[in-house]
């Protein structure tokens, strides 16, 4: 049976979670704050954690980055009433898979949920290394580099190269990006994913001649060395 750790202030919330994961037949933990959560985290195995980012002793980004300073790749979905673009891109660059916005479908949550279990077991089954013209990514170690460049990257700059590197030569939408990458639908009221193709480009191509991120206007964006 999977285990899911709730991490939520609000007991009428945590109560509505642990009610509908259990009947949905997954076994839960329930922390109130974000320092109970670590500590549940670190005591008890869980197989996905979902918390408020509003939380009291230790936020949510900072309950995020404290699993993955464990060097955990357990998935993570942020549940919280801030739903601006700077609250998501936090919410990504502290380690965090998905983001849901309160109030919430909860047919909506267990289907993030079942996407978030696969993509764990797909990437169990994946090779360790990838390679792309002159750019090697460690996906073990999370470690990437560009002509024996070591290249720092947040973890969702991580996976959105990973995807466009598994994906070079082909053109791939901000939708492709929004349902692979972030695992939900693209919002074409927000810009968080041309915000991160900046990011990436600035760290992949800024300091080299061959620039490998190519926009295709009104398409998406293509990884290629032949522009």
């Amino acid at each position: 049976m999977e285990t899911i750790l709730i991490v939520e202030d609000e007991k009428r919330v945590a109560d509505l979670l642990r009610a509908g994961l259990e009947e949905a037949g997954y076994r839960t933990l329930v922390a109130y704050d974000g320092a109970m959560g670590l500590r549940l985290f670190q005591s008890d195995k869980a197989d996905l954690v979902i918390s408020d980012i509003v939380l009291p002793k230790l936020d949510g980004f900072e309950l995020c980055r404290e699993i993955r300073k464990s060097g955990s790749s357990v998935p993570i979905l942020m549940l919280t009433a801030l739903g601006t673009t700077d609250d998501k891109l936090d919410g990504f660059d502290s380690g965090a898979d998905d983001y849901m916005v309160k109030p919430f479908d909860f047919r909506e949550l267990k289907a993030r949920i079942k996407v978030l279990m696969k993509r764990v077991v797909r990437k169990e089954e994946k090779r360790d290394r990838l390679e792309y013209a002159d750019i090697v990514i460690d996906l073990d170690r999370h470690h990437v580099s560009r002509r024996g460049t070591d290249i720092r990257l947040t973890p969702k700059e991580f996976n959105l190269l990973v995807y466009m590197v598994e994906n070079a030569e082909k053109v791939i939408s901000r939708i492709d990006i929004a349902e692979k990458v972030w695992n939900t639908h693209f919002d074409t009221g927000t810009n968080f994913i041309d915000v991160y193709i900046n990011y990436l480009r600035k760290k992949i191509d800024r300091d080299f001649d061959t620039r490998l991120i190519h926009t295709r206007p009104g398409i998406g964006f293509i990884f290629s060395s032949n522009p």
